[in-house]
């Protein structure tokens, strides 16, 4: 790792294997603090600053699932994993289309969970834009800097994701965007849930898209093997 320090918020109510946790990563040089439920997380969350956090889900007060909605709500760019025994399919698809970077499934290799880390962090401490890129859609004027989709006077913040996935289309409009692009791109990952997670975005931004009643926007998937982003009167 680089000379900086990263700070990590943990949510974890199993207080054996939460020191555990926190011992070594403190041992890989992090700084770490330790809460054993999601309300102490997110009154922490709220006074310190964190550069990532690792939430199991089944915890008391409030769930991993509700802390990082709440969390999202104060800072929707915050980077966060679960780290959880809740193994389910519906659980791990729920967890990514909240943004999760990870899903990590107990047991685990704490060694794993490092190099994730040690990968995700830097990226994630750059996924700010360092422009401020506009699109005309239809009506729509969408402002990928700011994150912002505004028709006549309506504005519609998006998240960190939706944004990105929108720009790809955009500088994409009328060309096929391959679903491999936009995962690699987007989630650093092309696997089964991260598909699910990216469908799940661009249903919502075809809801978007739909109140503009002047112009037909359309995002078709076409023979599963991308996107295309089409604007007709």
């Amino acid at each position: 790792m680089k000379d900086k320090k990263f700070n990590v918020l943990i949510a974890e109510d199993d207080t054996n294997f939460g020191m555990m946790l926190k011992i070594f990563l403190e041992m890989n040089s992090y700084q770490v603090e330790l809460c054993t439920d999601g309300e102490d997380a997110f009154e922490m969350f709220s006074k310190k600053k964190f550069d990532i956090g690792i939430f199991d889900i089944m915890m008391p007060l409030v769930d991993g699932f509700n802390l990082a909605e709440r969390i999202l709500k104060i800072n929707n760019d915050f980077p966060f994993i679960f780290l959880t025994a809740k193994a389910l399919k519906e659980d791990q698809v729920k967890g990514y289309n909240l943004g999760a970077l990870d899903y990590l499934i107990k047991p685990f290799d704490p060694e794993i969970l490092l190099l994730k880390l040690n990968i995700l962090l830097p990226r994630a401490k750059n996924t700010k834009p360092s422009f401020a890129a506009q699109f005309k859609i239809g009506n729509f004027n969408f402002d990928f800097g700011r994150r912002t989709l505004e028709l006549n006077g309506e504005v519609t913040n998006l998240s960190p994701k939706e944004a990105e996935l929108l720009r790809l289309l955009c500088e994409k409009k009328d060309q096929v965007l391959s679903h491999t692009e936009a995962m690699m791109k987007i989630w650093k990952n092309d696997d089964y849930f991260t598909k699910q997670s990216m469908n799940v975005y661009i249903s919502k931004l075809r809801k978007y898209l739909n109140k503009d009643k002047l112009h037909n926007i359309e995002i078709n998937n076409l023979h599963s093997t991308g996107f295309i982003l089409t604007v007709t009167q």
